[in-house]
């Protein structure tokens, strides 16, 4: 951080007003906004795979140069592994098709910045063979034989064996050679994204700017609009899917001839990689590192799979892949949501000792309320075997008037919340109570905060967890 602040501070000439972190992703880099007096902003990066960031610098210079839609690099750390990077803003495409779908607007507008994307993306995959660098692509030169056995393994270690779908190991072996061989016969000169999804796009000044491609290695055509196209959660329907496969190879051909039939039977090939890379990651930061939300995606890629299944995707002579795949589908049982339309808030104690809560929703933000400055009933023998549910504990916080100023000013800004997702339809808010041991005012916190919104609030549902005495 004070690297980065001093980077900013030699940057814009002048001290930022605030610093705010940014939410991780499934990566490791961590990102801030830097705000300043007159209300301009900037971003800085850290990320300690040095590579890695020779990758995503190489490639953001010869991507501006081509005048494509990308960061800014403003400045670059001795160390290379800070640097500052212009603000395209907070709203990705996959923010905007969500707002859409949510207000119920006009879904034209969100096609307009999705037809601005296909017609972009040829651009990158051309600079392949503009000359850009490739020997700095990370981890991998392309996406090769190499790669795809990577993403394939990932797919049968993290999805098939946690999930128990019974497969013949040396017969799918086989059958991921043959797969392999087949998506290696068609071109692969070219520059390939790898992440292209909605999430790796903003919309900023009503324009599409892309980010995170500093994955991209050589590879075939298809892959990238593969990844576009079949995004789990941006969850296309299969028409849009079409107009838009179309609507990329019009802008493709003002490149290089289009065999069309030829192009969409490995489309739909690469297509079934893809979401099994996907379906591996989930299983990995879902169920490995037990970062719940990425399971939110699972259904989505069942059903994407589904499609692709039925419409022959997978080439002929892969009876084991065949089997397992159509195992995954078949097998699959989504979850019932009784309460899917109504706004969940989940309410929770924690301990600081133990690190901050994860937000299992997926969607950020929520509330997190330090009870540390409060009397602490901890500190007392008595109540060592006790938590904030037992009366001796209540009756002891309940004795503090700073207990109950705190509680007041907590229900307000929930409330405030509350009332504001429940007009905007939202669906999940976090509310989460810290303290030293996660036992005493934390519990006491979650239990009343829980017990308030209930009586105020009977249309909602409200769950209540105590991360350390659970």
């Amino acid at each position: 951080m004070d690297i980065l602040t001093q980077m900013a501070k030699t940057y814009a000439g002048k001290n930022p007003t605030s610093c705010v972190p940014l939410a991780q992703s499934g990566s490791h880099r961590r990102y801030y906004r830097f705000t300043f007096e007159d209300g301009n902003t900037l971003i800085g990066a850290y990320n300690d795979d040095v590579a890695e960031n020779k990758a995503f610098f190489e490639y953001t210079r010869f991507f501006a140069a081509q005048q494509l839609n990308v960061p800014t690099l403003l400045a670059v750390y001795e160390d290379e592994k800070h640097y500052l990077l212009n603000d395209l803003g907070k709203q990705t495409l996959y923010d905007r098709l969500c707002e859409i779908r949510t207000n119920n607007d006009d879904f034209h507008e969100i096609m307009i910045f999705y037809k601005k994307v296909v017609a972009a993306l040829p651009q990158f995959q051309m600079t392949a063979k503009k000359g850009l660098d490739m020997s700095v692509a990370y981890p991998r030169a392309a996406f090769d034989r190499q790669s795809m056995q990577w993403d394939l393994n990932y797919f049968k270690y993290y999805y098939l064996k946690m999930m128990y779908i019974p497969f013949n190991e040396q017969l799918l072996e086989d059958d991921y050679q043959r797969f392999m061989d087949y998506l290696l016969s068609v071109d692969d000169d070219y520059f390939l994204y790898r992440d292209f999804q909605s999430r790796n796009i903003m919309v900023y000044q009503d324009d599409v700017w892309f980010i995170d491609y500093q994955g991209g290695r050589k590879g075939a055509l298809q892959y990238d609009i593969a990844s576009l196209l079949y995004d789990a959660k941006a969850d296309l329907s299969p028409e849009i899917r079409e107009e838009l496969l179309e609507c990329y190879m019009d802008n493709l051909a003002q490149y290089i001839p289009v065999d069309r039939k030829q192009f969409k039977a490995y489309f739909n090939a690469f297509s079934l990689i893809r979401i099994m890379q996907a379906m591996g990651a989930y299983g990995y930061r879902g169920y490995f590192e037990r970062k719940t939300h990425f399971l939110q995606s699972v259904p989505y890629a069942i059903r994407n799979m589904r499609y692709l299944l039925q419409h022959n995707a997978l080439p002929d002579g892969l009876p084991e892949l065949q089997q397992v795949l159509q195992t995954v589908v078949d097998s699959y049982v989504e979850p019932v949501k009784e309460n899917s339309d109504k706004l969940t808030v989940t309410v929770q104690s924690f301990s600081y000792k133990k690190g901050l809560p994860e937000d299992n929703s997926g969607n950020g933000g929520g509330f997190v309320f330090d009870c540390r400055a409060l009397p602490n009933p901890g500190r007392e023998k008595r109540y060592a075997t006790f938590t904030g549910k037992d009366d001796c504990v209540i009756a002891y916080l309940q004795q503090y008037k700073e207990v109950e100023i705190f509680e007041n000013h907590v229900c307000a800004l929930v409330d405030m919340s509350v009332d504001n997702y429940l007009e905007r339809k939202f669906t999940h808010l976090t509310v989460n109570f810290g303290c030293t041991g996660g036992q005493h005012r934390s519990v006491y916190f979650a239990e009343q905060t829980a017990a308030h919104l209930r009586e105020k609030y009977p249309q909602i549902v409200v769950e209540v967890g105590h991360r350390e005495r659970d």
